[in-house]
């Protein structure tokens, strides 16, 4: 491969991986705001996790509008607009007047952010395949491991200057970069000849197709079950590890990047094993490492060992998603690369949706003990290593006979807007 083809992946890895990052980034950064923000409006836990739930749903039913979208008219034009869109939200949940109203404001802010996800997946399948598209999800999941690791840290630091609403304007900043960024140097990957129609009935006909896919209905439960047990986390760590543990909203944030520099250590060593191990090895890898780390998690929380016993199991789980995470998406996008669009709305929606359900049901569990956020990291991690053994089973995945490069330059008719 030549400097200017490397230059060029190279130059896409990192705009791709920045893209991924805002979705994170969103969920993350007001995590340390949290029993501020509880006290201020005068509500419940549930009550504030409401918006991250909230926030979650629209980020799922906007890929489902946004991946058709994409396949039609093409990766650029629904993403400029979605991210667009999520800037001028941003604005609008800093001035929320209620815990109510911001969470109808996070469902709209996750409509908007949704075009990263699907665009950031579709994109990497209409440029690679085989094990070189293994090796480019491995990289921009790399790079988007940055997100939740720097979130809660600048969430943190943004809580000991000002209140938790200069969080969404720090957001919105963020996003103007990033809107730029993509507007000078993502090209359009999709070219006019390549493009489905849109219309109600053959996106009905697509999803449908996917969906009766075996193989890869259990690569999307499994990569949606294990961001649950995340999510879970996400949503509860705050309370418990304040709450019980009595962390500082500082304490927290920077326990809290350390697992995310977990997930980023993990996402290295993938990186470097993609190709001597098979993408289905390494999930399969990840996926046992979560099971018995969340089996440990349990026995600490149920025993009530102290923050060491509990912090160790946890961390364990988390940065198994570095393994998990581009491997799971690999191996689902590989098989329908026809629906590049739709098959990444359908993962993205998967895993969001189960992350949604999850935060509520810690937020029910309370937080005066570590116990029923634990049980649902293990219930989850639980349930990720059963849908791949029984719904994948058979599955060879990519071999390293399959052709790695679809696309290694973008074509003048692709590249325009």
């Amino acid at each position: 491969m030549g400097v200017t083809a490397v230059q060029g992946r190279g130059k896409l890895v990192a705009l791709l991986g920045v893209l991924c990052c805002l979705g994170p980034l969103s969920i993350d950064a007001y995590l340390p705001a949290f029993p501020d923000m509880a006290k201020e409006f005068g509500a419940g836990e549930s009550q504030i996790q409401l918006s991250l739930t909230t926030f979650i749903i629209g980020l799922s039913v906007g890929q489902l509008l946004i991946g058709p979208l994409s396949d039609s008219i093409g990766r650029r034009k629904p993403l400029l607009f979605g991210i667009g869109s999520y800037v001028v939200l941003s604005l609008v949940c800093a001035m929320a007047p209620s815990a109510v109203a911001l969470a109808a404001f996070r469902l709209l802010q996750g409509l908007g952010v949704a075009a990263g996800f699907v665009v950031a997946m579709a994109v990497a399948r209409d440029r690679f395949s085989g094990l070189a598209m293994a090796k480019f999800m491995s990289l921009i999941m790399l790079v988007n491991g940055l997100g939740p690791m720097l979130a809660p840290v600048l969430g943190g630091q943004v809580l000991r200057y000002a209140s938790w609403r200069a969080t969404f304007v720090v957001l919105a900043v963020i996003a103007v970069v990033l809107l730029v960024l993509m507007a000078v140097g993502l090209k359009e990957t999709l070219p006019p000849e390549k493009r489905r129609p849109l219309d109600l009935g053959g996106t009905l006909r697509v999803f449908g197709g996917l969906l009766t896919d075996r193989v890869f209905v259990g690569y999307v439960l499994a990569s949606a079950f294990a961001l649950g047990a995340i999510f879970g986390y996400v949503s509860g760590s705050s309370f418990v590890l304040q709450g019980v543990f009595g962390l500082s909203p500082q304490e927290f944030s920077l326990v809290f990047a350390l697992n995310s520099a977990g997930i980023f250590v993990a996402g290295v060593i993938n990186t470097a094993l993609t190709g001597r191990i098979m993408p289905r090895g390494l999930l399969r890898i990840g996926l046992s490492t979560a099971v018995l780390a969340g089996v440990a998690l349990v026995v600490a929380g149920a025993l009530g060992g102290g923050l060491v016993a509990f912090l160790v199991p946890l961390f364990l789980v988390t940065c198994s998603i570095g393994l998990l995470m581009p491997n799971a998406a690999t191996l689902a996008m590989a098989r329908h690369p026809e629906a590049a669009g739709s098959s990444s709305a359908l993962l993205g929606v998967s895993q969001f949706l189960m992350g949604g359900l999850m935060a509520p049901v810690v937020g029910a569990g309370g937080s005066t003990s570590v116990l029923p956020l634990a049980l649902v990291m293990a219930a989850c991690t639980a349930l990720a290593l059963t849908s791949f053994l029984v719904l994948t089973r058979g599955d060879k995945g990519i071999t390293k006979d399959e052709p790695e490069v679809v696309e290694a330059e973008q074509t003048p008719a692709a590249s325009a807007v």
